[in-house]
């Protein structure tokens, strides 16, 4: 049986927060031991997500067990807004969640969980520009990282590719750096969304420097600039990667088991916690999971409820963060 394609339409129960001045967080409705601390798993999504445009959060939010809830975040560059925005702006956004759940939850864990760019916008919380005065979390869950300048560089032709490049480029030489791309260059695989110039270099990460902010995950990165990144995520976080297996975005001369390898290696070299129990790849998985088969949405489920189980009984050699932290 196949799940569906996104959750059918109608009202979903729930408990809808909201952070002034513009961000908000949906809880789906489970029962919880009140008595207990409450542990949040704060879901965030990719490029064009809404919410519940992903559907297994709402499976892993039933399958937590009840001392753990989950909510899905909405950043102020959800849905069509993200080509104005950039994942350090991301961060912010989620700094404030996290610090809302820890004032409405002390004592609790609080887990943070990226989708696709949202897994970008999870590595520049721990280890961006002014992680170190954002509040600290739990643990960190990396669904479908991928490389969004691999991912164009499949999809679109060389000279295409070249041309958006270096008109991107040129606007930010010339301090146009917020004004939009030509759409017809952004329009072929992103359709009608305005993408300013700093964040098109910022997601395409043009040579020869592929110094773009969101450029964590390409398969060509040098060990240097992944131990300035996954070397850099706090032991106090433990780490989970869940790369999808049939990815649709990862070019098919990427070694993905290689390149999961490699990040988790870097991470334990320099001191921090990876979970190679429930991590690595999920077989048969899509990017999103959207419309696969009901057996490979409960496999990473299962590896969620595993992980945050792993942080309840303290199987990692570091403690977590802490709420209190």
């Amino acid at each position: 049986m196949d799940s569906p394609q996104s959750p059918p339409a109608g009202a979903y129960p729930g408990t809808l927060h909201y952070i002034p001045p513009n961000l908000s967080a949906f809880e789906p409705s489970k029962p919880l031991v009140r008595s207990s601390n409450i542990n949040t798993l704060l879901w965030v999504g990719g490029l064009f997500d809404t919410p519940l445009s992903v559907a297994y959060p709402l499976e892993i939010a039933q399958t937590l067990g009840p001392t753990w809830s989950l909510v899905t975040a909405t950043l102020g560059s959800a849905g069509k807004s993200w080509g104005v925005s950039s994942i350090a702006e991301d961060a912010e956004d989620m700094a404030k969640l996290v610090t809302y759940f820890k004032d409405q939850r002390p004592g609790g864990k609080i887990v943070i969980m990226g989708h696709s760019t949202g897994c970008q916008d999870c590595m520049e919380y721990l280890v961006g520009r002014k992680a170190e005065g954002r509040p600290p979390v739990d643990g960190v869950i990396l669904q479908a990282p991928v490389s969004d300048r691999e991912a164009l560089n499949h999809h679109m032709p060389k000279a295409f590719m070249h041309e958006a490049d270096q008109t991107a480029l040129r606007m930010c030489r010339e301090s146009h750096d917020k004004d939009a791309m030509p759409h017809r260059l952004t329009s072929p695989l992103f359709g009608r969304v305005a993408i300013t110039a700093r964040r098109w270099v910022d997601i395409a990460s043009p040579a020869p420097d592929h110094t773009g902010a969101d450029d964590y995950f390409s398969s060509d990165l040098r060990e240097e600039r992944l131990k300035a990144t996954f070397g850099r995520i706090p032991p106090t976080s433990p780490l989970l990667i869940l790369f999808s297996g049939e990815d649709e975005s990862i070019p098919s001369d990427v070694n993905k088991v290689d390149l999961v390898t490699r990040w988790m290696r870097i991470v334990e070299e320099s001191g921090g916690e990876v979970d190679q129990i429930n991590g690595a790849l999920v077989p048969g998985a899509s990017h999103n999971l959207n419309g696969n088969p009901a057996g490979v949405v409960q496999d990473l489920v299962q590896r969620v409820a595993g992980f945050v189980g792993r942080l309840d009984k303290g199987d990692f050699r570091v403690g977590g963060a802490g709420a209190g932290s």
